[in-house]
């Protein structure tokens, strides 16, 4: 009888702990209810500005957000959609990159006070994802650049700086994914500030010379930089002439300095 009983409590116990066990939300309810909230596009719509203070002041619902990314396993993620995995990852790097910031904040002027002379914050683990204790760096060069190859990844992922492409208003869900790297990718290319046809020259972000090798892959029909800019030519620049010459691979190319600044809205 007794046995019985502990079997029918193992049972119940079982049940229970299923019952908790929620799927990921892979329309990331909250993270894009916190985005809308705290993220905000300036008046030329191809930078925005995060406000840290109101990240901060709704830290409650992001350890949500975290610890529902967190709780999902290996053996999960590997049951998702190609789309479904790169969203996650991108949603990822973005939310704990907010979370990074707001350990220190206000207390800093740009992400990299959040490492030391030994160590980059990118290297920092502070987090668990899928099963481990991970840091920014295996989000983005361990885990999406080698395993998706979609060097629109750059424009999808943000460092918390003013020189890095805007973080977005909303999640990265897989339904509108493709649409939204295209679309981040020709709001980042209209941004004066960081790329720009001037003088006969394009002068763009160092994001196209550090990661040089994912635009000369081939993916998304990008064979070299110049494709880029080709594709994107009347994003660049108004001039008729200048966008054929974009088109033509004709023009040289240098790279801006690169503003680590934090992108607060303060």
């Amino acid at each position: 009888m007794f046995a019985r009983f502990l079997f029918s409590l193992a049972l119940a116990l079982g049940f229970t702990q299923l019952s908790f066990a929620k799927p990921i939300d892979h329309q990331y309810s909250t993270w894009d209810e916190l985005s809308k909230k705290h993220v905000v596009w300036l008046a030329d719509k191809s930078q925005s500005r995060v406000s840290y203070a109101g990240f901060k002041a709704d830290r409650a619902k992001l350890n949500d957000v975290l610890a529902e990314l967190s709780g999902v396993t290996q053996a999960e993620f590997d049951g998702f959609t190609q789309a479904q995995q790169m969203a996650f990852l991108i949603n990822a790097y973005n939310a704990f990159t907010v979370e990074l910031i707001l350990t220190k904040y206000p207390d800093l002027k740009s992400i990299k006070d959040t490492g030391s002379l030994i160590q980059s914050p990118w290297k920092k683990k502070f987090f668990k994802l899928l099963g481990a204790e991970r840091h920014l760096d295996w989000i983005e060069n361990e885990q999406l650049r080698p395993n998706y190859k979609d060097p629109r990844i750059h424009v999808g992922i943000n460092c918390a700086s003013i020189g890095c492409p805007a973080l977005r208003n909303e999640a990265f869900t897989a339904t509108k994914l493709d649409a939204q790297l295209d679309d981040s990718l020709a709001r980042f290319l209209s941004d004066k500030t960081r790329n720009r046809y001037k003088d006969g020259k394009l002068e763009v972000s160092e994001i196209f010379n550090w990661f040089a090798e994912d635009f000369e892959k081939g993916n998304k029909g990008f064979s070299k930089v110049a494709d880029v800019f080709a594709k994107y030519a009347t994003q660049i620049t108004p001039d008729a002439t200048a966008q054929a010459a974009l088109r033509a691979k004709t023009v040289p190319i240098t790279f801006l300095p690169y503003d680590w600044n934090l992108n607060d809205a303060r």
